[in-house]
């Protein structure tokens, strides 16, 4: 995609640096390289963004965008305008002036009223008797009094009246705009029977949907994020005419439309036109490049504290955290990064993302924050509330509670999923223990529960498999499910190829069928590598389950998390509301004990009688290639007797001079050299293709026709669309650790540049070489930060809900 013009935020000169700062697999990653997710959008984020997509979330990404800016950008981008800052919008300010002098007027002349009584009547009562004297006199003191009282329950009034605003849902529609307006418009219109539900839809109502009687029959949901581009609904020629003026006018490439229009809708150039900083809702666009388009749309009136900026920064910051797998952000940590943006008040900024709906807002701490609503009032009214809320919290000590800021998509992936898991531990299951085999701890677990967690490595993965094979023959119907498509066909070797499944595949329709209910024809699910499902994967599997069906997430808990937000498996064994099971096979020979070394923490040397581990020292990146083009291409086939097919070099990143391409580029050239008709790709070359979401599929490049290129995947065959051939689709040789989770090789080739180390953690390591089953080789020039980053660096941890939500709902089991 065509970078659109670089600059500053308006009206400031922060140092945004820091920022800068991405995970090795998503720095230095040139947009122009065919098959690079990563290089799909201009700027880092892109990167990262589209490095998630390709299965590489930035667990290891150092300058985060939320809390960890530069300290000197947040100093110099808070005082940027601070005139401008205080200014606010002249409608908003006028509106609360006179609001503000309306309401003091009316209170002043209310609370002035027995005052003037009073006079009256002491000069009324002026020639009366010494008695009516002092009659009148108690009498004044009667009537302010009452006054008092009046004035002081009207007060009262006056503040519970606020604090039930406060307590009580924003009124339906009066914070919306846009799409969200439109929606609410649609609504009312259908509740009121002015319109039928049916003119809002393209098409004719769908029919009603049958039983299943076979496999395939039945679809499941669609996915919040369609996999294939191609599959977005068709745009009007005038609507992408229209956002390409708009783009025009702004100086951005017009090669954008068809990005504007497929995340803004038909009505993109008129939102765009009125809010050039909706352009942060395409991916790969970066907040300096929305600004310089503001500033060629508005011209003088684009200000740093202008709220639609604002409100589209606190969007944008809440999607670059999803990126990193986060389903919400500590508010502080949004101010913070509002701060190195040069909003002037983050603060408000938040509160007015908070009212318009761009932001939800969890936990019990929304009481303790400024109330956006509050700043229509008067003065005088805000200060007396704000005492007497004062007053009462120093009356009644609340414990410090963190405020959380997130996205509505993720918040409600994460409450359905929280749901449904409680549906499925609250369900009643039959207690047919007896059919299960004896001495089987997982199967005695999953026997008496509907959700059951299990634990291990390589090896435990035949455990789950035999809860499938042992579900089966007691006549249950029961399937497997795995990550990838290596995975499903492991499970297939042990449970049967009519059982095993991959995930998406069975979520898409593939394997058992539906119910008249649209429930998957499952009594016991079994699903391998859950460590990998993100949150919105997991509400919809979840949401197809019957009750009474039992679920096993059966994982690794020391390989690198989901590509997704998210960190569901983790999530459920930190809540401890259902059994845990954990395994006690080992993984076999020195590559497993070198691995369960490194999942507790510990480096240790194996002996390796057939050189099953070797250790290759290098001094640089270009020895590192040499060395690893060595490994796969001679040594490794000649001592072992493994193919080249079934040996794969492993490295940190995309980038760097030993990064896939570096190393992608001299196995081509040493194994399939050739001039790459296939854009890029000859037949006979490896490839990686970004299939959906956090899964890669790898193959040998068969043929290309006039559908895209075709690929040879371990005897299945896979079509990569012509348009997703520069986009998802990379040479395979080497990959990253977040594409091969999910996979092994007979041999691994690990290579560790003296330039990684700072991406190294344990996470990392475990992944990498664990995807070896007989051999390891270890190219590593990064000397003490190998074990420094397996006994001390853990991945940067994932803000989730998940875990407190299913507390609230289900007691922790007693384990």
């Amino acid at each position: 995609m065509t970078a659109l013009p670089q600059g500053s935020a308006p009206g400031s000169t922060a140092d945004e640096s820091a920022e800068a700062e991405v995970a090795p697999e998503t720095a230095q990653a040139p947009a122009e390289e065919p098959g690079s997710p990563e290089g799909a959008g201009p700027g880092g984020e892109g990167g990262a963004r589209a490095a998630a997509e390709d299965g590489e979330p930035a667990d290891a990404a150092a300058g985060e965008e939320a809390g960890t800016t530069d300290a000197t950008a947040g100093e110099e981008a808070g005082p940027a305008d601070p005139v401008a800052g205080e200014a606010a919008g002249p409608d908003e300010v006028g509106g609360s002036e006179v609001g503000g002098s309306e309401a003091g007027a009316a209170e002043a002349e209310h609370e002035a009223q027995p005052d003037t009584t009073d006079a009256t009547d002491t000069t009324d009562a002026t020639d009366a008797t010494d008695a009516q004297a002092t009659e009148a006199t108690e009498a004044a003191q009667v009537s302010e009094a009452a006054a008092e009282l009046a004035a002081q329950r009207e007060l009262r009034a006056r503040i519970a009246a606020r604090k039930a605003e406060k307590e009580a849902p924003i009124p339906a529609g009066t914070k919306l705009s846009g799409t969200a307006a439109d929606l609410l418009a649609a609504v009312r219109a259908v509740e009121s029977g002015e319109k039928s539900g049916a003119a809002f839809f393209a098409g004719p109502p769908p029919a009603p949907r049958k039983p299943a009687s076979g496999p395939a029959q039945e679809t499941a949901p669609a996915r919040p994020r369609a996999p294939e581009p191609a599959q977005a609904p068709a745009t009007s020629a005038e609507a992408l005419d229209a956002v390409r003026g708009v783009l025009r006018r702004g100086g951005a490439p017009e090669a954008l439309a068809a990005q504007v229009t497929g995340a803004l809708g038909e009505q993109a150039a008129e939102r765009l036109d009125a809010d050039p900083w909706q352009l942060l809702a395409v991916p790969g666009v970066r907040p300096e490049q929305a600004d310089g388009f503001a500033r060629a749309l508005l011209g003088a009136e684009c200000r740093p504290d202008d709220e639609r900026r604002a409100a589209a920064l606190v969007g944008w910051i809440l999607e670059q955290a999803a990126v990193r797998g986060h389903t919400a952000l500590a508010a502080d940590d949004v101010r913070k990064a509002l701060a190195g943006r040069s909003v002037p008040d983050p603060n408000e900024a938040v509160q007015q993302a908070i009212a318009e709906g761009v932001v939800l807002v969890f936990q019990d701490g929304l009481a303790e924050e400024p109330d956006s609503t509050e700043n229509t009032g008067s003065a005088e009214n805000t200060a007396d509330a704000a005492d007497i809320d004062g007053a009462e919290e120093a009356a009644e000590p609340a414990e410090p509670v963190e405020v959380l800021l997130g996205l509505d998509r993720y918040a409600l992936a994460e409450e359905s999923l929280a749901d449904g898991l409680a549906r499925l531990l609250n369900s009643p299951v039959g207690n047919d223990g007896s059919v299960w085999p004896e001495g089987s701890e997982l199967a005695r677990a999953v026997a008496g529960s509907g959700l059951v967690a299990h634990t291990g490595g390589e090896a435990a993965r035949a455990e789950s498999a035999a809860v499938v094979t042992a579900a089966a023959a007691a006549g249950l119907r029961a399937a497997g499910a795995a990550h990838t498509l290596d995975g499903q066909r492991r499970l297939a070797e042990l449970t049967g190829p009519l059982a095993a499944f991959t995930l998406a595949g069975l979520l898409s329709g593939e394997g058992p069928g539906r119910d008249a209910d649209g429930t998957l024809a499952l009594d016991v699910l079994v699903v391998q590598d859950a460590g990998q499902v993100d949150v919105e994967t997991a509400a919809i599997l979840v949401e197809s389950l019957a009750d009474g069906c039992r679920l096993v997430l059966s994982g690794d808990p020391g390989v690198l998390g989901p590509a997704g937000a998210g960190q569901v498996f983790q999530d459920v064994l930190a809540a401890r509301v259902c059994p845990v099971v954990a395994s006690r096979l080992p993984d076999p020979g020195p590559v497993g004990e070198l691995v369960s070394g490194i999942g507790i923490g510990e480096l240790n040397q194996v002996e390796a009688p057939g050189k099953e581990v070797v250790i290759v020292p290098v001094r640089d990146a270009g020895e590192a290639v040499h060395r690893s083009v060595q490994l796969l291409a001679d040594s490794i086939p000649r001592a072992f007797g493994i193919p080249v097919e079934q040996a794969q070099v492993i490295t940190v990143g995309h980038g760097g001079s030993a990064g896939t391409r570096a190393l992608n580029a001299a196995l081509k050239q040493r194994l399939n050299p050739g001039p790459g008709r296939f854009g890029g790709f000859d037949p006979g070359d490896r490839a990686a293709y970004a299939k959906d979401l956090g899964r890669t599929v790898v193959g040998t490049v068969v043929e290309a026709d006039a559908e895209g290129l075709r690929l040879d995947c371990a005897g299945t065959p896979v079509l990569v669309p012509k348009e997703r051939v520069e986009s998802a689709l990379r040479h395979g040789w080497a990959l990253t650790a977040h594409q091969a989770i999910g996979m092994r090789w007979p041999a691994v080739v690990a290579v560790l540049p003296g330039d990684a180390a700072q991406g190294l953690n344990r996470a990392w390591v475990y992944t990498a070489f664990g995807r070896a089953e007989r051999h390891l080789s270890v190219v590593q020039g990064v000397d003490q930060a190998l074990p420094r980053a397996v006994a001390e660096i853990l991945p940067a941890p994932r803000t989730t809900r998940l875990t407190p939500l299913l507390h609230g709902l289900v007691k922790p089991a007693e384990q």
